[in-house]
């Protein structure tokens, strides 16, 4: 194993073994990288709040693709059909997280927002205090 002296908090290091091709860092390394980066940022995700379940619920909803996707979010999550997903999604100011808090308490885009914003935008934290 190469030895790097490189001062660091925490020094992870992915023992791939030898690229298939020598030389070559796209295959087993990069893909070793690749994964162990996606762990890690998913992991952050969680811990900020941004995922509900196995949904990442913290959609920006910039285009029709994103639009359809946080729209089968709130379909899924919700059981509501798609026009009343759509009409949440509207009254929500197209954020997901305030349309399911609306969705699931039956509280105005503007106090789920409230909620969200004392919760550090964690909607299961939010959930909780809506409910309490």
């Amino acid at each position: 194993v190469e030895q790097v002296s490189v001062a660091v908090d925490v020094d992870i290091r992915l023992l791939v073994g030898p690229e298939v091709l020598a030389g070559s860092t796209r295959l087993k390394a990069g893909t070793a990288t690749k994964m162990a980066l996606n762990i890690l940022s998913t992991g952050v995700m969680v811990k900020l709040g941004k995922v509900y379940g196995n949904r990442m619920v913290d959609v920006a909803v910039t285009n029709t693709k994103l639009r359809d996707r946080a729209l089968r979010i709130l379909e899924d999550l919700t059981e509501l059909g798609r026009s009343q997903c759509e009409q949440l999604l509207d009254e929500s100011g197209q954020r997901v997280k305030v349309a399911l808090l609306m969705a699931w308490t039956g509280v105005d885009a503007q106090t789920a927002q409230s909620y969200l914003d004392q919760n550090q935008g964690n909607l299961r934290s939010a959930l909780a205090a809506v409910s309490s």
